[in-house]
């Protein structure tokens, strides 16, 4: 990790999260390590996630680039795709762990 990119494993957030996870695993009496491994595996994801998303807020949806053989242009940052694919692939890892994700609420609900 540069020196640029914040270290997201010591987020509260990211703990917050890591324990949930642990936490629905025994509830639903799911347990060995190969579930504590996709836990594991998810957070790698998250953390990705949030890099990724970093990315896109400082660079943008699109970036320059120059192949220094003169040609130079505007093209989509593939980091959003990559977004796309990291955020699916954390949704198969909860579906592997029988964890559904917890529904926010929304902010415009009636009362």
């Amino acid at each position: 990790m540069t020196e640029k990119t914040k270290d997201f494993t010591k987020t509260k957030k990211y703990k917050s999260i890591r324990q949930d996870l642990l936490d629905q695993l025994e509830r639903n009496g799911t347990c060995g390590e190969h579930y504590t491994d996709l836990v594991h595996d998810y957070m790698d994801l998250w953390v990705e996630k949030k890099l990724l998303s970093e990315d896109i807020r400082v660079r943008g949806v699109t970036v320059t680039y120059n192949n220094g053989g003169g040609q130079s242009g505007v093209k989509k940052n593939d980091s959003i795709q990559e977004k796309i694919r990291v955020s699916q692939q954390m949704l198969n890892i909860l579906n592997a762990l029988g964890i559904k994700p917890a529904q926010e609420a929304d902010d415009d609900d009636e009362l």
